[in-house]
């Protein structure tokens, strides 16, 4: 799992501004700025059908966490 300091770098250098922005909507920017969807943290019952998806395991992680919030 990276870091929000290895987030918001790989944001820069995607030219995405990460400035008070939370992980799950700066992950969200980053995808956008590569083409991606923008899915970060929707994933449910781990069901997901980016499997190259850089994001994934931690995605899935996130996921379940926010539903346990609920």
């Amino acid at each position: 799992m990276m870091n929000m300091k290895e987030i918001r770098e790989m944001a820069r250098q995607l030219g995405v501004r990460s400035t008070r922005m939370r992980k799950a909507d700066l992950i969200r920017a980053i995808q956008r700025a590569e083409g991606n969807f923008d899915c970060y943290g929707t994933a449910t019952e781990e069901e997901c059908d980016q499997e190259e998806c850089l994001w994934r395991e931690e995605c899935f992680h996130d996921s379940v966490a926010e539903e346990n919030r609920l």
